[in-house]
Formats: C-alpha cells, structure tokens, sequence
C-alpha cells in the first residue's frame, strides 16, 4: 500500500492570494522586505520542498516493496534450508533441532477425548 502523498492547505491558501494581490500590482512593495515578488519565491520554494516531499514518498514505496520481496524470498529460502536438513540428517535428528526446527519426537501431542 503507497504512502498518501502530501498536500497544502498552506500552499493553496497562498496561491490564491499572489494572485489576488497580482491583481492589485505585479510589482506590490509593502515595505520593511514585504514584496510580491518575495511572496511569490517563497510559494515556488515551498511547492519544491512539496514535491520533494512526495517524490520520496513514492521513492519510499518503491524501496519497500523490494524489501517486502527480498523477505519473502529469505523466508521461502530459510523454509527449503530446514527442508533440506531435515531431508538429509532426518526430522528427529540432533541437526535439525541445531538448525532450528523441532524435532519429531519432541512435537507435543494433541489428547483427543471422545464427546460423552
């Protein structure tokens, strides 16, 4: 399952009024370093950390699920390992038990009682 991209509510917010305040003058200075200009860059900054964010997201994704093939090709291998002991020291042997698996004669036994 991917990762949910992100969005902002920020950054919507802010487009809407560049171009509001485009409307009043492309070249708006409000003093003290307020300008449109400024305004504008800041948005364009904010928009490339945004996909930056979510490129890496995806990039995350993509690793992910290598890793998740990578383990379940461990397992099925780790699976035919023990398999492969069992088949050759046999499944009551001392080397299957090393090898991790348990031995035949050390299973527990399910008791049956009859219904009365």
């Amino acid at each position: 399952m991917s990762r949910q991209k992100r969005t902002s509510a920020a950054l919507d917010k802010a487009k809407l009024r560049a171009t509001s305040l485009s409307s009043v003058d492309e070249t708006l200075d409000l003093n003290n370093g307020v300008t449109l200009v400024g305004y504008k860059a800041k948005i364009a900054e904010t928009e490339a950390k945004l996909a930056a964010y979510n490129k890496m997201l995806s990039d995350l994704d993509a690793l992910l699920n290598d890793l998740q093939k990578s383990e379940e090709e461990l397992n099925t291998l780790s699976a035919r390992m023990l398999a492969a002991v069992g088949v050759v020291y046999g499944k009551d042997s001392n080397e299957y038990e090393q090898a991790g698996g348990t031995r035949t004669s050390e299973r527990a036994r399910r008791s049956y009682t009859a219904p009365s």
